[in-house]
């Protein structure tokens, strides 16, 4: 490879270099999204407990 000219070398490291960058930045997302979520869980909050946007009328209310 140290023989080639400059704009081969260059591709030739791009080919191979930009795969393994972008895998062990994907490797690494979800490594540190699923330690998150096990040391932090997001808590379950039923969709009856979610109160209502102010300033909307409810579907039941006649109005």
């Amino acid at each position: 490879m140290a023989q080639l000219a400059f704009p081969f070398q260059f591709g030739l490291l791009m080919c191979v270099l930009l795969p393994l960058c972008l895998g062990a930045a994907r490797l690494i997302d979800r490594v540190v999204d699923n330690a998150s979520s096990r040391y932090n869980p997001v808590p379950k909050v039923p969709p009856a407990a979610v109160p209502a946007e102010p300033g909307k009328a409810d579907a039941g209310s006649g109005s």
